[in-house]
């Protein structure tokens, strides 16, 4: 079963930056994540979101080669690129993968303009390493799918500073 975690920033780019982190955890194996996405409020009060996957072009791209080999068979490879593409696109559009879009533009929508909110939802994660990669980033946890210890472990992780050591005595 997978986790959801929403963590708000105050910038789209502060946002994108832990995207980022999160994703280099994951190519050294200490998370494994089904999406990652970036929700922003607009000046104008719209929600735009930056997604991981864009299932538009990747179905216009797998139709496109679909279509182009339908179309070979044919004779006609270069209606079969058009047809393809075209479906292929339309069904990236209409394929939703990870966190439901309507979702995310909802709890979004209650963010002051400016702020981002990421979406991450884990399906595996070695908890201890993560919070301390994590540890003094910033943000406020929105809403997590997470029990009680762990979703407080995860507050006091991203709002935990380091520290400066004292300043010696003399």
């Amino acid at each position: 079963m997978s986790d959801l975690v929403v963590i708000v920033y105050p910038t789209e780019a502060r946002a994108e930056e832990m995207r980022s982190k999160i994703i280099s955890l994951q190519k050294e194996y200490l998370i494994e994540i089904g999406d990652a996405a970036i929700a922003v409020m607009q000046d104008g009060g719209k929600v735009k979101l930056n997604q991981l996957l864009n299932t538009t072009a990747l179905g216009a791209a797998s139709g496109s080669f679909w279509g182009l080999l339908i179309g070979a068979i044919f004779l006609m490879p270069i209606f079969g690129v058009a047809i393809g593409a075209a479906s292929g696109a339309l069904g990236g559009a209409l394929t939703d993968f990870g966190v439901n879009d309507a979702f995310m533009k909802e709890l979004a929508s209650s963010l002051q303009p400016g702020n981002a909110a990421l979406f991450v939802l884990i399906n595996k994660m070695t908890g201890d390493k993560v919070l301390e990669a994590m540890k003094g980033t910033g943000g406020v946890v929105l809403k997590t799918s997470l029990d009680h210890s762990r979703e407080q472990a995860l507050r006091d992780a991203i709002a935990n500073t380091a520290s400066a050591p004292p300043a010696a005595a003399g």
